[in-house]
């Protein structure tokens, strides 16, 4: 008997079926990526026998992916105004420390839209996301044409303030040059939306689908000219009375980490 012939047909059979095997892995992970196309009707009666409500959903059936160019900030021009200090870090993440810090009228999201409206540049293209009192700032995210960009650390202003309700700085980071990609692409509705989170036991029995709304995630985060996908944030009011929120990419169905990518840049930029 022939060992190296035999070692040789041994070794390829091995290696057809280590590819036959991993064919087979991709296209499972792909199918679980993949949101599985069921009849509303399946979908509805599953989520009403585990007691699963929703509010009116959105009627979007299209979107572009969108580009943007990271902002770079001059200082010159950025150094405007007496009662303020400016300095650039990294080129485009301007922070802004007040010499005098500006009382809020109120510490709700009236009294902080007032202020990065009145006192940040280009302030009415960014809306609040959160009033975090415990670290006490006030996050806001970009948006464009009414959608936000999700979690995107180069458009965003995070606004310090005191106990006493006063702001005492704030930091801007921005995209410009937004412009669609291409063609607008088809969207998967929301009830599509609703099972994949349901599929992955993200939304339990007994909770209550209370927002969804469109707006972007970052596909590229590195890079001076980034790209963003049309995404779906998804709230929801679990039975305990907590708010949970999700992203899926409305393209391509998958769930969106974005704390997870915001973490990963953050260890980046480290």
């Amino acid at each position: 008997m022939d060992w190296n012939k035999t070692k040789s047909i041994f070794i390829f059979v091995f290696l057809v079926l280590n590819i036959f095997l991993y064919s087979q892995y991709v296209n499972s992970y792909t199918e679980n990526q993949n949101v599985e196309v069921l009849g509303e009707k399946n979908i509805e009666a599953k989520l009403k026998d585990d007691n699963i409500t929703y509010s009116d959903l959105p009627t979007i059936e299209k979107a572009p992916y969108i580009s943007g160019k990271v902002k770079l900030f001059d200082l010159p021009n950025a150094s405007q105004g007496i009662n303020a200090m400016y300095r650039v870090e990294d080129a485009d993440t301007l922070i802004v420390t007040l010499q005098k810090p500006i009382k809020l009228r109120n510490m709700e999201a009236t009294g902080f839209q007032e202020f990065i409206q009145q006192h940040v540049s280009e302030g009415a293209s960014y809306t609040l996301w959160e009033i975090d009192e415990e670290e006490q700032v006030a996050i806001y995210f970009q948006r464009v044409q009414d959608r936000t960009f999700y979690y995107s650390l180069k458009g965003l202003v995070k606004v310090y303030f005191t106990e006493q309700g006063e702001v005492y700085q704030y930091e801007q980071t921005m995209l410009e040059q937004l412009e669609e990609l291409e063609k607008k692409k088809n969207l998967l509705p929301p009830i599509q939306i609703i099972q994949v989170l349901y599929a992955r036991n993200l939304i339990k029995p007994d909770s209550h689908v209370i927002r969804m709304e469109l707006g972007y995630s970052t596909l590229f985060q590195f890079t001076q000219t980034q790209v963003f996908a049309p995404t779906w944030e998804v709230r929801v009011q679990t039975p305990e009375g907590t708010i949970e929120e999700y992203f899926v990419n409305a393209v391509e169905g998958k769930v969106v980490d974005m704390q997870l990518d915001v973490k990963a840049v953050e260890e980046e930029e480290e």
